[in-house]
């Protein structure tokens, strides 16, 4: 298949393509500068363990904590089990309160019934609305009666909401309610600030941001304490062992400092594109609905609905074409709508029809309207077979 007969890639929340700078210093630190960052006998290993020091410090410096806060890990959803298993210790003893929302990422949803199930914690769901926004008030309400740990994401994988950080810190901060946030989707995406907002654990995903998978971050603040789910080593205070991911580390570090940076411009005309995307769908696809809070939502969002028609039918004409998604890549293969959706509490109609549009930094013009175009004519070629 030539370069330019190969679809368009429009699924940056599922996972982003690694930046070619960031991808150059990941190939120097695999081949040059590959030494054990632990090991202390020679200039390899100080060489790699000054690459992950300066790694610490630009992932710290995004997201305002400080380099001290930073373990290591292999993802956003090794750093949720950490944060969230971490914190129910195996002696807790009776069932905690554990306030979650039930638009969290199926790793945190999946997470907090586990510890559930063992009975560490007790689940208090928060209520959201039809555009997936969180009721502050019934957050507040159940913070003052007190809770364990608070599971509230910055910002949504499907619909693409922003949540109210600031806000849900002084409350949180209000109730001395710790809160473990989950970040794949927001940092880089929307300014952090990890100190000043009460956010006691964040994690960070390498491949939202233009790193490579397999690399993550939790950022845990000062003189909180996890129990450390793996044995085996020292690495990263004993938290996480195992040899360190040089390569990794080097480049989510390299993505970090790049987004502090180019954040701001990028995600500017990342929205522009978004909008006229949307635009022309919504000019010459009747009935289209648009999901999530339009008001607060990531720059590349853009989820909408094509109500009695099914989005597997959408999928199947334009899937060499075009490449989108019908949900969160973790429930791919799925036939249930998503869990967001129906926490939405969505029309059966409008669930089926759902789609995951999501734009990057490369993402083009040309490539945006020549998306909508082939969204346009298979869906209306769908209204003509099914009326």
């Amino acid at each position: 298949m030539k370069q330019n007969d190969r679809a368009i890639y429009l699924d940056y929340q599922a996972t982003t393509p690694v930046d070619r700078r960031i991808a150059d210093r990941i190939l120097q630190t695999m081949t040059t500068s590959f030494g054990n960052p632990s090991s202390i006998d020679h200039s390899y290993g100080d060489q790699a363990a000054k690459a992950v020091k300066r790694a610490r410090k630009q992932i710290a410096h995004l997201v305002h904590a400080a380099p001290k806060d930073i373990i290591f890990t292999s993802g956003a959803t090794e750093s949720i089990n950490l944060a969230i298993q971490g914190h129910f210790r195996p002696s807790a003893g009776c069932p905690h309160p554990l306030i979650v929302s039930p638009v969290e990422h199926k790793a945190v949803l999946d997470t907090c019934r586990a510890i559930e199930n063992q009975g560490l914690a007790e689940i208090q769901w928060l209520k959201v609305d039809r555009q997936a926004r969180i009721d502050l008030d019934h957050l507040e309400d159940l913070c003052s009666e007190g809770a364990a740990l608070l599971c509230l994401m910055a910002a949504n994988n499907e619909v693409g909401n922003i949540y109210p950080l600031e806000t849900i810190g002084e409350i949180v901060k209000q109730y001395s309610i710790p809160w473990f946030c989950d970040g794949s989707q927001a940092v880089g995406k929307i300014p952090i600030h990890f100190s000043d907002w009460g956010i006691t654990y964040l994690a960070i995903s390498g491949h939202k941001l233009y790193a490579p998978k397999g690399i993550g971050a939790l950022v845990i603040r000062p003189r909180y304490s996890l129990y450390s789910l793996l044995h085996g080593g020292s690495q990263e205070r004993e938290l996480r062992p195992g040899t360190l991911n040089t390569p990794g580390i080097v480049g989510l570090g390299e993505a970090c400092a790049l987004r502090e940076q180019e954040m701001e411009e990028d995600e500017t005309q990342i929205a522009q594109n978004r909008d006229r995307l949307q635009a022309m769908l919504t000019q010459h696809i009747p009935n289209l609905r648009i999901n999530g809070d339009l008001n607060h939502r990531l720059a590349g969002n853009l989820h909408i609905s094509v109500p009695n028609i099914p989005n597997s039918a959408i999928i199947a004409r334009i899937r060499h074409q075009l490449a989108i998604s019908t949900g969160a890549a973790c429930a791919s293969g799925t036939p249930a709508p998503s869990h967001v959706l129906r926490a939405m509490q969505l029309p059966e109609s409008e669930m089926d029809g759902a789609m995951r549009i999501s734009l990057g930094k490369f993402t083009t013009e040309t490539e945006s309207d020549r998306a909508a175009s082939i969204l346009i004519d298979a869906i209306t070629q769908l209204n003509q077979l099914l009326t």
